[in-house]
């Protein structure tokens, strides 16, 4: 096959793509050549520091809304991929017009350093570079390790597997190199140059339990509170809205800020699953904040005070009283109808949905676009009760 015969990847792909080294960021070893990381509050107490969730906030320059559904999307993607690759552990996040919102956990650098550690650790090491850089660029990495190594230069060859070690668990680096990835796709996606964030990120320290539940809360209902859907469940680029489309990632994250088995989003635990008591949460947090009487006398007596500006607004967006009152009569389940749309929502253009024998007719004319390992098209689509299927392979259940 010729190279121009091959199909160019759509934008959404091309974020995710194996990369060498972030030219004028990393040398040919991915050594950074900008300033040094920031020191995060309580995430450098030794090595086996680690196990803090912070809430992390980065806004773009000017403060202008300049992403869209495909900006959002791609965010999200590399998001993810960026975290497993640094082990960092993403609770849940809002991906908005203009800024993004982050709660993240660091975990214990020694023990997640352990399993490149001993025989095998080095490739083990190389495999896991793999999730972030091309063979070649990997391949070039090896062969520097060869000729330092038959020099019997050990000891370089050791600093060259550290600046790789030494991006694992940490905060900074990871949303650094995020914020960094992110910006080289935009920019050349949009064929502009320039700074795309306003500055570095603002991270908080949040102590489990209580406050990491509010954060956590007050994250997913940032769409609510911006007015862009009046469900948090109906936009995607939420660690909440992620889980009702069936991510298990996203599922997992909020069971973490929950203190429920890791996957047990679909188990009744003190009578409701954790999907339903944390959609009761979110209502019960988000309720509308209106401008009455006891709203105007604060507002007069903050103005006094100098503290609140006379154009500033007190009245917060969110769920009526009524609606709040519903989701909690319902216990925060969710009917067939709501979980088919969450699941609907993640669709990719051109998948088909339908009957068992007419999407798997889909899949035999369609074979050469699905690896070998795949035998069949047909994926029941389980909240559904009349037989509908999916030819792509979905979330196996949207909410339950």
């Amino acid at each position: 096959m010729k190279t121009n015969d091959l199909k160019e990847p759509s934008p959404l792909e091309k974020v995710t793509l194996p990369t060498a080294a972030m030219p004028g960021r990393m040398d040919s070893l991915g050594r950074s050549m900008k300033r040094a990381p920031r020191r995060i509050l309580g995430q450098f107490g030794g090595e086996n520091a680690g196990g803090q969730a912070y809430h992390v906030m980065s806004r773009t320059a000017g403060g202008e809304m300049v992403f869209g559904d495909v900006e959002k999307e791609a965010f999200r993607r590399l998001m993810w991929r960026m975290s497993k690759f640094s082990g960092g552990e993403v609770l849940t996040y809002a991906v908005m017009g203009n800024h993004f919102h982050m709660l993240a956990k660091v975990p214990e650098r020694a023990k997640f350093l352990k399993r490149f550690e001993g025989e095998g650790g080095e490739m083990k090491l190389m495999e896991h570079l793999s999730l972030l850089y091309s063979k070649a660029y990997i391949n070039g990495v090896k062969a520097e390790l060869v000729r330092v190594r038959e020099a019997g230069r050990e000891t370089e060859a050791e600093a060259i597997l550290e600046t790789f070690r030494r991006r694992f668990c940490d905060l900074s680096i990871f949303v650094k190199e995020l914020k960094e990835r992110f910006s080289r796709w935009f920019n050349k996606h949009h064929g502009r140059r320039g700074t795309l964030w306003m500055d570095r990120f603002k991270s908080v320290l949040v102590e489990d339990g209580e406050a990491l539940r509010t954060m956590a809360l007050y994250i997913d209902l940032n769409p609510v509170r911006a007015g862009l859907v009046e469900d948090p469940k109906d936009y995607r680029w939420t660690g909440y809205g992620e889980a009702t489309g069936g991510s298990k990632r996203a599922r997992r994250g909020l069971c973490k800020v929950m203190e429920a088995p890791m996957d047990s989003w679909e188990q009744k635990r003190g009578g409701r699953t954790p999907a339903e008591a944390y959609r009761c949460w979110l209502f019960g947090e988000g309720i509308e904040v209106g401008s009455g009487d006891d709203e105007r006398v604060e507002r007069r007596a903050l103005e006094a005070s100098g503290l609140l500006k006379p154009a500033l607004p007190l009245k917060k967006k969110g769920f009526s009283k009524e609606r709040v009152e519903a989701v909690l009569k319902a216990g925060g389940k969710l009917s067939r109808a709501e979980l088919l749309r969450c699941q609907v929502r993640w669709f990719s253009d051109g998948v088909a949905i339908g009957s068992k024998g007419f999407v798997e007719g889909i899949f035999t004319r369609c074979r050469e676009h699905f690896g070998p390992q795949r035998k069949t098209g047909a994926r029941p689509v389980r909240e559904d009760a009349g037989g509908l299927h999916a030819l792509r392979e979905l979330r196996r259940r949207a909410v339950t």
